[in-house]
């Protein structure tokens, strides 16, 4: 029985060797074309020629002679090395063709040297896989799982994971979704027996090719997750304290955006604040407890050409009045009993450059108005128990929620100083007479309260922003961060 070319050459193009056949006669009866392209032949040239006329010392003939497979063996050809196959076809015990199939060495060695690269990255993602304990998944294209670590597939009941679709082990997967879209998703909520877990899903991309997707699961638990969150919490708490620590006593905080509002009478007291900050003129602030005097003092200082220069707050209230004098002006070394070894500078000189906002102005004894009268006046004062006149360059901001007006006709407050302080007036509405502004404000405590408390919390009601906003608030906006943080 003859071999028929017609037969051979389509079976041969499927191979990805070079192939080519004699009859036994040793004469060319097939070639597939990389074999043409390897020995740089043409198959309608040399077909029925003498393979030894085309391939000089070929050894096709002692196959046919000798009727044995020549297994691995090397032959040169066009200064190439080819590794060959050569193997004889015997029907009734005749030999009635051979065939030799080879390749490139080179080939060859690349493909080695791939497959040995391609194995030491599968080990070391493995390694990397199973050894951290982690609970990822690698598929490819067709959503095929190709690496799973060991401590997932503990958990998803699967040893034999490898091989199959990810669908059909992992439950509520995204993992082919993502293959096909081609979009990272992180932070997914990820139900899986029972348990909510968040999850990472990465595409893998090869030039613009999607080859496949990672995924992992960040949290195994929501549990964990909102401990996480609240570490990260008490940690921003900390850094806060810490930064609050560097900041001291002695920088204003707040700037005009930091004021909530935007009614009418809001809006027109920060446009005028933003311009008198530019200005050296003492100024008074009045309203109500809780109405936010001391963030509109932090505003006009930061708004001023003194921004970079100290902000020293010091409340005439709070302080005995045998006190206040050496806490405005400092006091020398000696200067009455219990005096700090080397004195110590008063709130005037510390400020020096910069502003000092005096609150509760309206409780400062009579005897301390006329000795801070001079010092307006002046701009100059003396330390207790010290005989040095020093210079002073400090913006004035008062504070009060009394009626200063009605102090002055009690003879409470003197008149002459209270002139000297009123060059500019700032009157903060109450928060009844802003009802507008509650929404934005209760939403704006709400989400500094969770943060400071470490609680998470959505919302606030359309209803429960009704009786916010249907309540006249007497105590004004510290009340109100009052009842949000209670709730």
């Amino acid at each position: 029985m003859q071999l028929k070319n017609v037969i051979l050459r389509p079976v041969f193009e499927l191979m990805d060797e070079g192939v080519i056949a004699v009859d036994k006669e040793g004469k060319l009866i097939g070639i597939n074309k990389k074999a043409e392209l390897y020995l740089d032949l043409k198959y309608k040239d040399n077909i029925r020629q003498d393979i030894r006329e085309i391939i000089r010392n070929t050894k096709l003939i002692d196959v046919l002679v000798e009727g044995k497979k020549q297994l691995n063996e090397k032959f040169s050809y066009n200064n190439r090395e080819f590794l060959v196959k050569r193997i004889p076809i015997i029907e009734n015990d005749e030999i009635i063709a051979a065939i030799a199939i080879f390749r490139d060495r080179t080939e060859i060695n690349q493909m080695n040297k791939k497959r040995i690269e391609d194995k030491g990255y599968i080990e070391i993602l493995d390694t990397l896989l199973n050894t951290v304990n982690e609970w990822s998944v690698v598929v490819d294209e067709e959503g095929i799982i190709t690496m799973m670590s060991e401590a997932y597939k503990e958990f998803t009941n699967s040893p034999d994971a490898v091989g199959k679709h990810v669908t059909e082990v992992i439950e509520n997967t995204r993992m082919h979704i993502v293959v096909k879209t081609g979009l990272k998703e992180v932070g997914d909520i990820q139900k899986i027996q029972g348990n909510k877990m968040i999850a990472m899903r990465v595409p893998i991309k090869k030039g613009d090719k999607i080859i496949g997707a990672v995924g992992k699961v960040m949290f195994k638990d929501l549990g964990d997750f909102h401990i996480v969150k609240q570490k990260v919490l008490e940690l921003e708490k900390e850094l806060e304290y810490y930064k609050n620590e560097v900041i001291d006593d002695r920088s204003a905080k707040y700037t005009f955006d930091s004021i909530i509002g935007n009614t009418g009478k809001m809006e027109e007291l920060k446009k005028i604040g933003a311009r008198v900050a530019k200005s050296k003129s003492n100024v008074i602030i009045t309203g109500e407890s809780g109405t936010g005097k001391e963030l509109f003092a932090h505003s006009i200082h930061n708004a001023s050409n003194r921004k970079f220069g100290p902000f020293v707050r010091l409340n005439c209230a709070a302080i005995p009045s045998e006190l206040l004098e050496s806490e405005l002006f400092g006091y020398e070394e000696g200067a009455f009993t219990g005096a700090k070894k080397g004195g110590k500078k008063g709130k005037f000189e510390i400020a020096n450059g910069g502003t000092i906002l005096l609150d509760e102005i309206g409780d400062m004894p009579l005897n301390m108005q006329a000795k801070l009268l001079r010092v307006i006046q002046e701009k100059e004062f003396e330390s207790v128990g010290g005989n040095t006149v020093k210079d002073l360059d400090v913006r004035i901001i008062a504070s009060t929620n009394k009626n200063l007006k009605k102090l002055v006709e009690e003879k409470r407050f003197r008149e002459d100083f209270y002139y000297r302080l009123n060059v500019v007036r700032f009157d903060l509405p109450p928060l009844r007479e802003r009802k507008e502004d509650i929404k934005e404000l209760a939403i704006f405590l709400k989400n500094k309260l969770t943060k400071k408390l470490g609680i998470y919390v959505e919302d606030i009601s359309k209803k429960a922003l009704k009786y916010l906003e249907n309540y006249d608030w007497p105590g004004n906006i510290r009340e109100l961060e009052n009842v949000i943080e209670r709730a």
